[in-house]
């Protein structure tokens, strides 16, 4: 494939990633005005029991489609006192889980449904002014569909392109796809948007799923810097809790790295090839995550118990 084409596709690419993001921030910021004061709330109430606080970071995560807008609130809700530290660590489990709904819907092809959504905001522009604000949020989610489509089209050509065939293989190294996943997803502030791209490349044929496993598995390591620069500028709390989300991540991937080629294979046998597959190995990594979080979060506190103030722990 000429320079050309070459440039224009990946112009093309770039654009509608851009569409994606800039769709995925307005619609996490629409779905929080929406909830406002009741959303916090929620969280307040909600975190004093482990198992409701993991399950609404599941939910919401998956209403508002980014896991690093719920870290960040969580984040500055422990600085603010209104919830714990110890309270916070579910929400941020959850949220992992959560995450994986942009992969389901890609796999399921729910990106068909864009046009649609995009003509229903424009009919709720008429109504009540609550409603209205819903709207926008269908608006944006509408957008961030069509985003994904448009996409999954300009990736198309490239399986015809030797030079993108030959750069590919370096990405199905495990380190550099795990690399990859981190660098991206730190890049663009959403591991959503970096799942949704290796599901796409996964349905377009121009990776396998083991390729992508790493790349996904780096991007939950890359999701936890929104809340770890938001935490910087905040309060010793914050920042324990920030970096917890961190160290949950981080071990997570370290306990599957030794056994990568095992659970592609798994994942395989359940599920066969193809997006669906990404989507499940996405799903299962962050359940495991969550076993594993679950299980070091009496470690974690009794660790940051230890180190002055305790009262703030």
């Amino acid at each position: 494939m000429d320079f050309y084409p070459l440039f224009e596709i990946g112009v093309s690419i770039a654009a509608a990633v851009i569409l994606f993001v800039y769709a995925l921030k307005g619609f996490s910021n629409d779905i929080r005005k929406a909830g406002g004061a009741a959303l916090d709330r929620l969280l307040t109430r909600l975190t004093n029991n482990p198992v409701s606080g993991f399950g609404l970071g599941a939910v919401l995560t998956a209403l508002v489609q980014s896991s690093s807008a719920i870290s960040g609130i969580t984040v500055a809700l422990v600085q603010a006192g209104t919830i714990s530290f110890r309270g916070s660590l579910p929400v941020f489990l959850g949220a992992n889980v959560g995450t994986t709904s942009t992969a389901w819907l890609v796999a399921i092809n729910a990106t068909i449904l864009g046009p649609f959504l995009i003509v229903a905001s424009a009919l709720m522009s008429f109504a009540p002014q609550r409603v209205r604000l819903f709207g926008h949020a269908v608006l944006y989610l509408g957008i961030i569909l069509l985003a994904l489509q448009l996409i999954s089209t300009y990736v198309a050509p490239l399986r015809q392109s030797e030079d993108v065939a030959a750069w590919l293989v370096h990405a199905s190294n495990p380190l550099i796809g795990l690399l990859i996943g981190v660098v991206l997803t730190a890049m663009l502030q959403s591991s959503s948007v970096v799942v949704g791209l290796a599901v796409v490349a996964v349905s377009q044929g121009l990776l396998t799923t083991p390729d992508v496993v790493p790349i996904v598995l780096g991007a939950n390591i890359g999701t936890t810097s929104t809340a770890l620069f938001a935490a910087l500028s905040m309060g010793t709390l914050a920042r324990r809790a920030a970096f917890a989300n961190l160290v949950f991540n981080f071990v997570g991937v370290l306990a599957f790295l030794p056994f990568l080629g095992r659970f592609s294979a798994y994942v395989l046998d359940l599920t066969g090839p193809g997006t669906v597959a990404v989507a499940t190995a996405h799903l299962l990594f962050n359940l495991a995550v969550a076993v594993i979080g679950f299980a070091l979060i009496p470690l974690v506190v009794r660790f940051y118990r230890d180190r002055p103030p305790a009262s703030e722990v």
